[in-house]
């Protein structure tokens, strides 16, 4: 008898679109200064590991980690790990998150070329919670009482120290201050050492 059925036909469960998995960066505000919020860098790798982000690294001990995870914004992505590290890990400090597109474009946008290649270690970018606007760096470049140089667009800032940063009068409180928004910051040494962290 001819077979009716028509041609016979694949039954598959029905696939949900993969979300983008994004590289991040997340720096932590003043950790492991002596005597002041210690934290150890595998108890946060491990943190970030339970909190379900995958490839989780880190660098020195100034907090700074590396991971993938699925996209979203930064600004969530920040509340939760503060949220989390101070539950978890007693630990209570900011976080300050950027993609690796974002890092990259840290390193791209440098308005201090030479410097980096002279003095890396003198020069310092700076991550904002908020943006750097023209009137806050203008404020700030006002109260500069040495010879540091200062500029800053968007959620970054970049200061040269030309004699150093441990005598610079421009203080992460003076800088937070005319800023008007918490900070972060990282020689360029480091930078380019987090930014590399993509390629291991």
């Amino acid at each position: 008898m001819p077979d009716h059925r028509g041609p016979a036909r694949e039954h598959s469960a029905r696939r949900e679109p993969l979300s983008p998995v994004t590289i991040y960066f997340a720096l932590l505000r003043a950790v492991n200064l002596p005597g002041y919020k210690q934290v150890a860098m595998a108890e946060l790798r491990d943190l970030l590991a339970k909190l379900g982000f995958a490839d989780v690294r880190s660098l020195l001990q100034s907090g700074n980690l590396a991971f993938r995870g699925k996209a979203r914004a930064s600004a969530p992505l920040e509340r939760l790990l503060e949220a989390e590290a101070a539950k978890r890990l007693a630990l209570e400090t900011e976080f300050f998150v950027r993609t690796a597109e974002e890092w990259k474009e840290v390193i791209a946008d440098n308005p201090f070329p030479k410097e980096a290649q002279r003095d890396p270690g003198h020069l310092v970018a700076l991550f904002l919670k908020g943006t750097a606007d023209t009137e806050h760096v203008k404020a700030l470049q006002v109260a500069i009482k040495g010879r540091e140089i200062v500029r800053g667009e968007g959620r970054q800032a970049y200061i040269f120290y030309p004699d150093g940063i441990g005598r610079s009068r421009l203080t992460p409180t003076l800088i937070e201050k005319k800023l008007a928004t918490r900070a972060t910051g990282r020689n360029w040494n480091t930078v380019l050492k987090i930014g590399a962290l993509i390629e291991q």
